[in-house]
């Protein structure tokens, strides 16, 4: 990761308490995170900002992460996004799905450490000096 560069991180989250944590735990480092409170508001956000990194919730309603996760690879210049999923579904199934079927960048169940996502996040992000 640069560390001059600011990165721009897209959340997709139905629960406002669970962004502003996030933001709370990235303040310290370079980036800006913009909170997106459903799916459709969050690939609008993707559209508008082409972000660093995606974080995404699976259960929303409406439109679901999955949904939305899909709708990102789709579009060709998204497919590169990384996208790290931050959720309450915990069963190994739902953790196998993500990461082998999916191919989700990383998944992080609900409650999570702060150190655990910036590890997530400087795994995903790629290092440019």
């Amino acid at each position: 990761m640069d560390s001059n560069k600011e990165y721009t991180i897209v959340h997709i989250d139905d629960d406002a308490e669970t962004i502003n944590l996030v933001k709370l735990i990235l303040a310290p480092r370079r980036f800006k995170v913009v909170g997106a409170a459903n799916g459709e508001e969050g690939l609008a956000a993707i559209r508008r900002l082409n972000p660093d990194l995606v974080l995404l919730d699976l259960m929303m309603p409406d439109l679901d992460g999955w949904e939305v996760y899909h709708q990102i690879r789709a579009i060709p210049e998204f497919q590169d996004i990384p996208v790290i999923v931050i959720t309450a579904r915990n069963e190994n199934i739902d953790r196998v799905l993500g990461l082998h079927i999916a191919k989700v960048d990383a998944y992080i169940t609900k409650p999570f450490r702060g150190q655990e996502l910036l590890e997530c996040i400087d795994k995903v992000i790629p290092v440019t000096d």
